[in-house]
């Protein structure tokens, strides 16, 4: 019998595992309260121009994103590096530093390049490199590992505030959207481990040739039309029922378990109801705390709020003539932290399109727009010193408030598996238990988790969760 599948949100990994369903040969239904698809990846246009919300990138160790790309037919539309080549510049200097690997293997294909990097002293690449071994050893799996900050243990390994500024939160900061500090060991283990120290191509550095939309959300939604799947927008979720009066709840190994009493779910959304066999709730972690039933998952109430959010605010500068000759160019010493060229995607014709990412922005989020320009472009022609000749034609700002989880020490704890103890719904997004921080390619790999635990659930499985 061909199961009906509803799949709550429709972001990456709502895509990825509608897409997996659908083509496994179920009935997919896919509900997105926007009007679009893409989740936190999208875009809009401000007049002729059209913009990302975000600045996104992705590194050759992301395959299961790669993997939705080419499910989604636009490989071709991504430009990924044939060797990691970062442009990094300070306040004032002439030319960049390069962070480049070589041919050699990891972690030896960026010894030239750190042997070079001038933002730190001689001592302070030496003991880079010698925290850099250490980290290889980390077990990001241990829960120990999670209690711990990054910032502590760089410390507690030789690295000065400066080196861990100028070098390691070149890198950190992007990819967890958090200082050392604030950051969990175990993530930020994983994002080196996975992107730097253990294979030499896993860190090139890859981005979208096209908008946004063009590369996630409208693809997506032909994708998912051509498999069968339904896709209904602008539809918001109130709440999950399941379909035969109530959660049936009994013991199992010392565990509660619960599931739908006659079997499927009742997805309820305005002036609706739809009948389901299984749900995949695809949202972010407040939406899915409201939604979900009691007893589903062993942590008490209140485990969103305590999971937090971070934002990203992101400034858009349009100049009338082009000052970075490079796609994008990493900041030091500088508030400025990564800048990309966003001409050819944006659609511009003449001058440049620059956006200016800047990551775990608590500082940030709420300053006015007037404020950040006056701060920050003079900074900005600070760091790329051909803008002091150029006119501004347009500066914006876009912010997203709730960009990623917060990837504090201990979080791992409030991570949710897959699988909940309600038989039949299942969790997606890149907040789950996914062991990668908030990124495009947790995303993807959580809403495979899903979909491949809901494909493989015996339609009398009940899951035990220990309380």
């Amino acid at each position: 019998m061909t199961r009906r599948v509803a799949v709550v949100g429709g972001g990456l990994a709502g895509i990825t595992a509608a897409l997996r369903c659908a083509d496994a040969g179920c009935q997919v239904i896919v509900f997105e309260a926007r009007q679009w698809l893409g989740g936190l990846t999208h875009s809009f246009h401000r007049g002729a121009l059209r913009v990302d919300n975000g600045q996104h990138v992705f590194l050759r160790c992301c395959t299961s994103y790669l993997s939705l790309l080419r499910r989604l037919g636009v490989a071709d539309r991504v430009e990924l590096q044939p060797r990691l080549a970062i442009p990094v510049r300070a306040p004032g200097a002439q030319r960049p530093v390069w962070l480049r690997r070589t041919a050699l293997p990891a972690p030896l294909h960026l010894a030239a390049s750190l042997l070079r990097y001038q933002p730190l002293s001689i001592l302070e690449r030496v003991r880079f490199a010698l925290a850099a071994a250490a980290l290889r050893r980390v077990d990001p799996r241990s829960p120990a590992t999670d209690e711990q900050s990054f910032g502590g243990w760089l410390r507690r390994h030789g690295q000065s505030d400066h080196a861990i500024a100028a070098l390691w939160e070149l890198v950190g900061v992007a990819t967890l959207n958090s200082r050392a500090d604030q950051a969990s060991l175990s993530l930020a283990a994983t994002v080196f481990q996975e992107g730097l120290l253990t294979d030499a191509a896993a860190a090139d550095i890859g981005w979208s040739r096209v908008a946004l939309r063009e590369l996630h959300g409208d693809p997506a939604l032909a994708c998912l039309g051509a498999a069968g799947a339904e896709v209904r927008t602008g539809v918001t979720v109130r709440g999950l029922e399941p379909r035969g009066g109530g959660l049936t709840a009994g013991s199992a190994g010392g565990g509660l378990i619960a599931g739908s009493a006659g079997g499927g779910w009742q997805v309820i959304s305005d002036g609706a109801r739809t009948t389901v066999d299984r749900v995949i709730l695809a949202v972010p972690p407040a939406a899915a705390e409201q939604l979900l039933p009691p007893c589903c998952l062993p942590l008490s109430p209140g485990w969103s709020q305590r999971l937090g959010g971070v934002p990203i605010v992101n400034l858009h500068v349009v100049l009338d003539r082009p000052v970075l000759d490079e796609p994008f160019v990493a900041g030091v010493d500088t508030p400025v932290q990564w800048v990309f060229d966003r001409t050819v995607q944006s659609g511009l014709e003449g001058g440049q399109y620059l956006a200016v990412s800047l990551s775990a922005a608590d500082d940030l989020v709420d300053t006015p727009t007037a404020a950040l320009r006056a701060r920050f472009l003079p900074e900005l022609a600070a760091l790329l010193p051909a803008m002091r000749e150029a006119r501004v034609r347009d500066f914006f700002v876009t912010r997203e408030r709730q960009a990623t989880f917060r990837p504090a020490p201990g979080t791992a704890a409030l991570r949710p598996p897959a699988v909940t103890a309600a038989r039949g719904l299942f969790l997606a997004g890149a907040w789950t238990a996914t062991g990668w921080p908030a990124t495009m390619e947790g995303a993807v790999r959580s809403g495979a988790a899903a979909a491949t635990a809901l494909l493989q659930a015996s339609p009398t499985d009940v899951p035990a969760v220990a309380v």
